[in-house]
């Protein structure tokens, strides 16, 4: 923006993001680390209110890893199915559980290495359990929301996540990272939305350069051209 540095502006953004939602947290419903990392691995392809209904009934008949891994595999399909994809995320709960049981005395590890190591686990999924079962964040949460709006707010020019991770880990204080993918996700949740982003009334609009814009192709990617069939005219 005109006048003010990108590291001011930064600045603004988060001072903003805390004010508008000083409440945001993650909106998956856990009482203890194994539950988020399992609500998590579900939540892929999935919504958040979805997976909190599925849970309320798999954490009642899961308490810990050794009855994840002894759970028939049937049974524990049938309980996820609404989450999408339940074959193949059955199949990673019970991995993950085999082992933490085999490796980690059952108990969910506390470094992103070994997270990323679990059976249907990768870095999002480890920085969940990190920033928000340990308060450690090991490094910042990109999905849909964050990735989105990272490109509308000038962030990140990526679209890879591992890339706009790496830039929103340099721009913005490890005190925060954490912090920072919740404020993100609210905000396209409840105000910069995919096809509809309210720019009139968003609370960043004069530190947006997408304000003025069509914002909602920001940041989307660009479906490849057909390729013309040379047999036609």
């Amino acid at each position: 923006m005109p006048g003010i540095s990108k590291a001011q502006r930064v600045s603004a953004i988060l001072a903003t993001l805390a004010q508008t939602y000083p409440e945001a947290h993650c909106e998956l419903v856990f009482s203890n680390p194994l539950e988020l990392l399992m609500a998590t691995i579900l939540s892929a392809q999935c919504t958040d209110v979805r997976v909190n209904q599925v849970t309320r009934t798999l954490f009642q008949r899961c308490k810990t890893a050794a009855d994840y891994a002894s759970i028939p595999l049937p049974e524990l399909e049938a309980i996820i199915q609404p989450t999408g994809f339940f074959r193949s995320k059955a199949k990673h709960l019970k991995g993950c559980a085999q082992a933490l049981l085999e490796n980690h005395a059952g108990e969910v590890p506390q470094s992103l290495d070994a997270l990323t190591l679990l059976r249907g686990v990768g870095r999002k999924t480890a920085n969940v359990v990190l920033g928000d079962a340990f308060q450690t964040p090991a490094g910042v949460v990109v999905d849909t929301h964050v990735q989105r709006l990272s490109g509308r707010l000038a962030l990140s020019r990526h679209r890879s996540p591992d890339k706009i991770e790496a830039d929103l880990m340099r721009l913005v204080p490890r005190t925060v990272w954490a912090k920072l993918s919740h404020w993100l996700i609210w905000h396209g949740r409840r105000r910069c939305g995919a096809l509809k982003p309210d720019c009139a009334s968003c609370e960043l609009n004069t530190l947006c350069p997408s304000a003025t814009k069509d914002a909602s192709k920001i940041g989307r990617k660009t479906p490849p051209k057909k390729p013309r069939n040379k047999n036609l005219p």
